[in-house]
């Protein structure tokens, strides 16, 4: 269950934002295309995933440390408010301008992008390859930030 979360998020914002793409007035531009794809990617592998990976850290933190294959820690609560502050925050810029957005973006840059040099870094040293740390979830902890920069400077031209 664990695994397919971080996935199930991607696809959710993916179809979301085919559906608003499809209802949209052609011809359909790139920074349109792109603010509909930053908006969703904010709601649901950012805003829902950031929540769902705080409740995870802070009601269920044993079973949260064991599929990422480490021994449950008092920081995991610190970790858990800190994904709830950046899922409030994804939900928020979803539906604001493109200096919410931005910001959003760097706290998730520097969030995930630590994240995932730290899965990376215990992967290479402890040979951890469990789910939780070698899974979907280190390719979402690199795919969301660099989806996010990349759509924010498309988007830009419209902003």
């Amino acid at each position: 269950m664990v695994s397919i979360v971080p996935v199930a998020s991607w696809l959710a914002a993916l179809v979301a934002a085919a559906v608003v793409l499809v209802r949209r007035p052609r011809p359909l531009h790139a920074d349109v295309a792109a603010d509909v794809l930053l908006r969703w990617i904010l709601v649901f592998p950012v805003g829902l995933m950031g929540l769902w990976a705080a409740l995870g850290h802070i009601a269920f933190p044993a079973q949260a440390a064991a599929s990422i294959g480490w021994a449950p820690s008092p920081f995991q609560y610190e970790v858990g408010v800190a994904n709830l502050g950046l899922g409030l925050a994804g939900l928020y810029a979803a539906f604001r301008g493109y200096e919410a957005r931005l910001a959003v973006a760097l706290v998730v840059t520097a969030f995930l992008g630590g994240a995932a040099v730290g899965h990376v870094r215990d992967i290479v040293t402890a040979g951890n390859l469990a789910p939780g740390n070698a899974g979907p979830i280190l390719v979402t902890d690199i795919a969301t930030p660099v989806a996010l920069l990349l759509l924010l400077a498309v988007a830009r031209r419209r902003a």
